[in-house]
């Protein structure tokens, strides 16, 4: 991890989706608690050091899907619960923490998102989150377009297959910034630059 050494005052972690409806989802190669449990330890981990936490969820009723071979949710399927596009408990967001609602997969676009970043001179995102190749791909790919520089928690995302997955991770990803392990991120995060 040398080649990684996060300046927590330019550095956000951005966490997507952890919200009630994809809790429920069957997710690969990571089960969603195990994604949750590496996201709340990442989140602490730059809470601690006054860093920026941003949690992003979407408005799963305001979705607009167009036509797909394979989409996510068949036609016929009843609208989502009420509290599904509410963040799971377990993920722990905080009074501090930065909150952005999407009506689309990536967090960007149509959101204040990108403008909060520039306030806080925010250079760096690193991401997780429900799922790897929608909600975070998405959201990396604008991210890569504005410039940030990205660094992915590959433990703390999952997709709707290990194979999408392991695509994004091994190829996407590591393309677009750099592929880590939450304890290795949490290593860099605590030989990192000091406080925010």
């Amino acid at each position: 991890m040398d080649d990684f050494k996060p300046d927590l005052a330019s550095t956000a972690l951005v966490l997507i989706d952890l919200q009630n409806g994809n809790m429920a989802r069957k997710l690969a190669p990571y089960s969603s608690e195990q994604v949750l449990g590496n996201c709340v330890l990442l989140a602490q981990e730059m809470r601690n050091r006054g860093a920026m936490v941003v949690f992003v969820r979407v408005l799963l009723n305001e979705l607009q899907p167009g036509p797909a071979d394979a989409p996510l949710h068949a036609a016929d399927a009843p609208p989502p619960p009420p509290d599904a596009s509410q963040f799971a408990p377990e993920a722990g967001v905080e009074a501090t923490d930065v909150v952005i609602v999407k009506r689309q997969w990536g967090a960007f676009y149509g959101t204040e998102l990108d403008q909060l970043l520039r306030r806080r001179h925010i250079k760096t995102l690193i991401l997780g989150g429900i799922v790897t190749n929608i909600g975070v791909e998405s959201t990396a790919r604008a991210a890569h377009d504005l410039g940030y520089a990205l660094v992915f928690a590959e433990d703390a995302m999952s997709g709707i297959s290990a194979e999408a997955h392991d695509f994004a991770c091994k190829n996407t990803f590591r393309i677009m910034g750099r592929v880590r392990k939450t304890r290795e991120l949490i290593d860099a995060l605590q030989a990192g630059t000091g406080d925010a």
